[in-house]
């Protein structure tokens, strides 16, 4: 399955403000052009969320429904997808310090679910992916900027 893994730094915004920020995406349309609209439904009894995205993608709209799991106290967020347009999306947004400012990670995994198209699709998507992530992240952290980690370690980060 295809994956990608992001790391933004940020070196103006605390960790705390930064899962604070990247915690509301019902602000994230405001923040890119290819985020169409977000609904985030109240909390469910196990304190899960679920959020309703829809996302322009080449020529169409991607739709999804995800359930959004919380840590505050780890400064992390999962996510899975529930009902949707992908075949599997899940991943998971990790916050930490780095100096006075924050490390960001955005590590997730896909599938759109057509075989014949992956291998044309597949890249077109991760791409997608990683530039409204970083958009998003410029506009929720301000000075804010990719870093680029060696497969080896993104992978073993996620473990």
């Amino acid at each position: 399955m295809p994956s990608v893994s992001i790391h933004v730094l940020s070196p103006a915004v605390a960790p705390a403000e930064a899962y604070r920020r990247i915690s509301d995406f019902a602000r994230y349309p405001e923040l890119t052009r290819t985020v169409e609209s977000v609904v985030v439904l109240p909390p469910a009894a196990d304190g899960t969320v679920l959020s309703e995205w829809t996302v322009h993608f080449r020529n169409g709209l991607l739709k999804w429904s995800e359930r959004d799991s919380f840590h505050p106290e780890q400064l992390a967020i999962s996510f899975e997808q529930v009902t949707g347009d992908f075949a599997e999306f899940s991943g998971d947004w990790l916050i930490e310090a780095d100096g006075e400012g924050t490390l960001v990670r955005f590590l997730a995994d896909f599938d759109l679910g057509i075989p014949t198209l992956a291998a044309i699709l597949d890249p077109v998507a991760e791409a997608a992916l990683r530039t409204n992530i970083v958009t998003i992240l410029e506009g929720l952290l301000g000075d804010a900027q990719e870093i680029v980690v060696e497969p080896e370690t993104a992978d073993s980060a996620r473990s």
